[in-house]
């Protein structure tokens, strides 16, 4: 496996754990709002001897994805993989009172923001390259409607776009990781016993072996 790695959502929890564990075979090109974490993280993926773009950009700003999309096309040409790691944990809440800014958050990182993403990276992917995203499926669920609904969302744009590109490329995954002891699932589950769950290290070095098998 040679080539760059695009991991939006990178700095900290899952992506931040998958952008190690890919390191040593990829150039990464971290993409996340905190600068600190960010900065953190290249000093993690250079002791394992790997190199690392940091690009701390939000990814709801549109102008600033194009501009990074544009720059990736620009130097590396291409990309191997696109990980899409980026989302937001409403707060849980009936139905019936989802505060409407946390409605409008979720919708526009989970749902907007990638189908968004899709149009940008697909071009830098073509037809051999890869895309990845995990699925939550917690729609329907008492309490989750705000992460349920656009998480649903945003988990149908990628599998319409698994769909469209079965004979083309890129190759669309959906895995779905295993609970893990995450600063998201601390939201959904405050006072939960975590020494059941897996750590974001031991579940990224589980999920590479599928990106790599494909």
């Amino acid at each position: 496996m040679t080539g760059s790695v695009l991991i939006t959502g990178a700095s900290r929890g899952l992506g931040a754990a998958l952008a190690e564990a890919l390191s040593p075979a990829f150039h990464i090109i971290a993409v996340a709002r905190t600068t600190g974490a960010l900065e953190e993280l290249d000093d993690r993926i250079q002791a394992r001897g790997g190199t690392a773009t940091l690009a701390p950009m939000d990814i709801t700003q549109a102008a600033a994805m194009a501009t990074l999309c544009r720059g990736i096309h620009d130097r590396w040409s291409r990309l191997a993989i696109w990980v899409h790691c980026a989302v937001h944990a409403a707060p849980l809440s009936p139905a019936s009172t989802i505060d409407e800014k946390d409605w409008q958050k979720s919708l526009e990182i989970n749902t907007n923001a990638t189908a968004r993403l899709i149009t940008y990276v697909a071009p830098l992917l073509s037809h051999e390259g890869r895309a990845v995203f995990f699925d939550d499926p917690r729609a329907g669920q008492k309490f989750f409607g705000a992460y349920g609904a656009t998480k649903a969302a945003q988990m149908a744009l990628a599998r319409s776009w698994a769909a469209e590109t079965v004979q083309t490329g890129p190759q669309v995954q959906i895995l779905t990781p295993l609970p893990m002891a995450t600063a998201t699932r601390a939201r959904f589950f405050p006072g939960e016993d975590r020494t059941a769950l897996a750590s974001p290290a031991e579940e990224a070095a589980r999920l590479v072996g599928q990106i790599a098998a494909g």
